[in-house]
């Protein structure tokens, strides 16, 4: 390893504890803190090696349950990152989750697809989000909660497709400002085993504020209208309660990106 390889690594790694030090932790992340610390300190007093990774992974769980201030874009019809993450998909033509559904749509979609995917009127953008990234969900829209469904099911891996059908989630359907319905999924992933959603049906919410959370690596699907073209592409990073996700006053087709 170069001598300048050796000094941006120990640059990253300041950055990450001043980042870590100096951010808000988020009221869920104590009890697991907390837990960490006396575990650290019962590992001390057996050896200085455990009582090393005892604390280790207690800034670990600080640093995951980081909650940083954002700034809010502040635009009628913006649609922004509810988490924060790696843009995995974007979707075109598919319906919002059963258990969004009314009945009959539901049951009519299985039987004529045959299981299959039914075509919809939503575009789903599916965010995947690392254990290192952080983990508190925000509100991608101004408006109405209709609809709050938590759904158990299987811990796929957060990246496969069949997560967004098969896996524990927790689902809100919303009504903007405007009149356009918009929903979002926190998806449990293969470690994430608990997921925080706080809303509740008729509760009026802001873009941008807190909602929930889901623990050690998950998912996280929005899906907007159709005619609404996404401003973000696959492999794109999305900060949450920042990263512009769709304009529903714009229309168009979903943008596509090249590494440079």
């Amino acid at each position: 390893m170069t001598n300048e390889a050796v000094e941006k690594t120990i640059f990253d790694l300041k950055e990450t504890i001043c980042q870590t030090l100096l951010t808000p932790t988020n009221k869920a992340g104590w009890p697991f803190i907390i837990g960490f610390a006396l575990v650290s300190v019962i590992m001390a007093m057996v050896s200085s090696f455990l009582g090393f990774v005892g604390l280790v992974l207690t800034l670990w769980c600080v640093y995951f349950f980081r909650d940083p201030v954002r700034m809010v874009p502040q635009k009628t019809g913006l649609i922004i990152s509810p988490a924060d993450g790696k843009v995995t998909a974007v979707t075109p033509n598919v319906q919002l989750p059963a258990e969004l559904r009314t009945l009959n749509e539901a049951e009519t979609s299985e039987e004529t697809n045959l299981g299959e995917e039914p075509q919809g009127a939503f575009t789903r953008i599916s965010i995947f989000l690392s254990v290192f990234d952080v983990h508190v969900n925000r509100n991608p829209g101004s408006g109405l909660v209709k609809k709050v469904v938590y759904r158990p099911g299987e811990f796929l891996n957060a990246g496969s497709e069949r997560a967004s059908i098969e896996n524990e989630r927790s689902s809100v359907l919303m009504e903007t400002d405007s009149g356009k319905q918009i929903a979002y999924v926190q998806i449990a992933g293969l470690i994430a085993r608990r997921i925080i959603n706080e809303l509740k049906e008729g509760d009026e919410v802001v873009a941008g504020n807190r909602f929930g959370l889901i623990r050690f690596g998950s998912r996280m699907d929005i899906y907007i209208p159709s005619e609404a073209a996404p401003c973000v592409a696959v492999g794109q990073r999305a900060i949450g309660g920042e990263t512009i996700l769709a304009d529903l006053g714009i229309s168009g087709e979903a943008i596509t990106a090249s590494p440079l």
